[in-house]
């Protein structure tokens, strides 16, 4: 039998306790020794995973009194238990498990090309389906008076479309201006491309560089980032990286959710 040892080390010179916090999701704090704050949004295997106010997420162990809240130091242990929150789909929309397709809608929405529609598949698929919108891409807007007449869109089938770089003054602009209507609704996001939707810190980089005019915008990022100039490659990287919602720049969030409105009818008074 082992023999008991008294701990004779003078109860002044003893660690004093700290209080003991679940790290539940939201709850922020300090990591202690450092100057990194954030919010927690997983906790497992021993770590907490922690997220700042850039965006960016760093993984820490759990160790006793490794963290600060509210200035004082704490031991952050796994969650309370609580009860479970709704799944959710990769758009933030409340999953429905088992629900089947709908049957498609007449209406559809059209984006520029085939990284946009992946973009937007990646991250709105789920909802889609249940809402039965089909998503397709055009390669151009150039055309798009033509398409719009082809399709004939009507109370009953709407057009959506979404466009790059659509701002004041640009040929864009003037093309969704020929072609909206009551029926057809033209959407757009500043970008030059729909990678720059996607949020830096979700690539790990600080900021989409910028690339001289006369250049091919994704060869002149390729180049930029020391990344190899295959830009099929670079962009499903790209796509690899987004996971959810919060992967995507708000500009880019609120067009897609006023198209899917708009095609399925949700947005009317």
């Amino acid at each position: 039998m082992r023999e008991y040892s008294p701990d004779l080390t003078p109860h002044w010179k003893r660690p004093k306790a700290v209080p003991e916090v679940p790290a539940d999701p939201d709850l922020v704090v300090e990591v202690a020794g450092t100057d990194f704050c954030g919010a927690v949004v997983a906790c497992e295997a021993g770590t907490v995973t922690l997220e700042d106010r850039f965006g960016k997420r760093r993984v820490f162990p759990l160790e006793p009194r490794g963290f600060l809240l509210d200035g004082a130091v704490v031991t952050l242990t796994r969650p309370s238990r609580a009860p479970a929150a709704p799944a959710r789909t990769a758009s933030g929309s409340i999953a429905v498990p088992g629900a089947r397709a709908r049957v498609a809608r007449a209406g559809r929405i059209y984006v520029e090309g085939r990284h946009d529609a992946e973009l937007v598949e990646r991250v709105w698929g789920d909802d889609l389906r249940i809402e039965g919108v089909v998503v397709e891409y055009l390669e151009g807007v150039d055309d798009l008076a033509a398409v719009v007449a082809e399709f004939a869109p009507g109370p009953d089938a709407r057009l959506g479309v979404l466009v790059d770089h659509l701002v004041p003054g640009s040929k864009e602009s003037r093309i969704a201006a020929s072609v909206s209507g009551p029926d057809v609704l033209v959407v757009g996001h500043p970008y030059v491309d729909v990678w720059q939707a996607v949020k830096p810190s979700a690539l790990g980089i600080g900021a989409w560089p910028e690339v001289p005019r006369g250049q091919d915008w994704k060869t002149g990022v390729c180049r930029a980032l020391g990344w190899p100039e295959n830009t099929g490659a670079a962009w499903q990287h790209i796509l690899s990286r987004v996971t959810s919602y919060r992967d995507l720049e708000p500009t880019l969030l609120g067009r897609v959710e006023e198209l899917i409105d708009f095609v399925t009818g949700s947005g009317e008074a």
